[in-house]
């Protein structure tokens, strides 16, 4: 015979933890953030947080593309600046080398 119940820890406060055992439900109760909670059947629960996890992976592609371009962005301005303090160099040796018109 198996045992509906089912024990699983979850977080009451920060840093603060407590076990419970969960009997079989039909439903549950979703946090959804900004003080608000609603009671979902298991299915549409499901359903949401499959939507939601699938809204996330496809924001978390999308923000590694961003970063990519970001990181070849600085690569590109720290070629350009070092481009540009090296052709500063340059001109100060040639001022420095060519003979003053005094």
């Amino acid at each position: 015979m198996v045992d509906p119940e089912l024990i699983t820890d979850f977080e009451v406060s920060e840093g603060i933890y407590s076990r419970a055992s969960i009997d079989d439900t039909d439903s549950v109760c979703l946090w959804l953030g900004a003080n608000v909670m609603l009671e979902y059947s298991c299915e549409e629960a499901t359903a949401l947080l499959r939507k939601n996890l699938d809204n996330a992976r496809a924001s978390l592609e999308v923000l590694l593309a961003d970063l990519q371009f970001l990181r070849d962005q600085v690569t590109i301005t720290q070629v350009t600046i070092a481009r540009v303090y090296n052709w500063d160099v340059h001109q100060r040796r040639i001022r420095q080398s060519s003979p003053k018109d005094s």
